[in-house]
């Protein structure tokens, strides 16, 4: 009589129950290893928010976890608009203005799937426009600080002026980034948080970068809050701008978002 079929059924589910721990503990293992996103956040409403433009420095988390290349990157650089669409050599998320840059930099030089495609890489995603227009212009904190009003809807992101964004001229007056001489307008973006904080507190929803937004008709998408190329006139909530989602440019960026359960 043979003996060896329940060995060998116990070996099996041994074996079974052994692979169901190690895949679960690797499970576990990546999850852990897993970078996190280096934008502070705020709540507004069921949405957490980056508080500020995503940076160089959160890109290239992603971009050393998953080999991300940007087309700005295997086109050999991206645009800048001078007198018509201009390509740069060399001017990539990387390098903004062709440049070494700083961790503490907007990126830009991504089109919209770049850009949607990092922030689910971190558990989120570029907002909505009704989303962004309510975190933008109208105030929801239960106790803001001066100069805020809770419950009022403001006509710029940084509140009843553009004074405090970084923009072409009539804004806050900084100079940008961008080294001298490769610009023929403007002076490149800030740093994030170098300018003051807005409605809801966050930064930039008017000026330095253009942000993606996940609407817009057709091929089209939405950006938001215009940038250091613009002045405030384009901060206002009633210009809505769209742009084809391959477009990859100096002066768009984007935030993400993170839905609250």
């Amino acid at each position: 009589m043979k003996l060896n079929k329940p060995h060998n059924f116990k070996m099996s589910l041994y074996g079974g129950l052994l692979v169901i721990l190690m895949t679960s503990l690797m499970n576990t293992a990546s999850a852990q290893t897993k970078p996190t996103a280096l934008e502070k956040t705020t709540r507004i409403g069921q949405l957490e928010w980056d508080l500020h433009e995503v940076t160089i420095g959160t890109v290239k988390l992603y971009a050393q976890q998953t080999k991300f290349v940007s087309s700005g990157e295997k086109e050999g650089g991206s645009f800048i608009y001078e007198y018509g669409w201009t390509r740069k050599k060399g001017w990539t998320w990387l390098q903004p203005f062709g440049v070494p840059s700083k961790d503490q930099e907007p990126a830009v030089h991504l089109n919209f799937d770049e850009a949607q495609a990092i922030c689910q890489f971190f558990g989120k995603r570029l907002p909505k426009d009704q989303e962004w227009t309510s975190a933008a212009f109208l105030e929801q904190r239960a106790t803001p600080p001066q100069p805020f009003v809770k419950g009022k809807r403001y006509t710029y992101a940084n509140g009843d002026t553009p004074r405090n964004s970084h923009c072409l001229n009539g804004c806050a007056g900084l100079k940008g980034l961008a080294p001298a001489n490769v610009l023929n307008r403007g002076t490149g973006h800030v740093a994030v948080m170098t300018t003051q904080p807005g409605v809801n507190g966050l930064y930039d929803m008017g000026g330095n970068v253009w942000e993606w937004v996940d609407d817009g008709p057709g091929n089209e998408r939405v950006t938001r809050g215009a940038s250091w190329w613009y002045g405030p006139e384009n901060q206002i909530e009633s210009a809505v701008a769209t742009k084809p989602r391959d477009t990859k440019v100096a002066y768009v960026g984007f935030r993400c978002v993170r839905d609250v359960k």
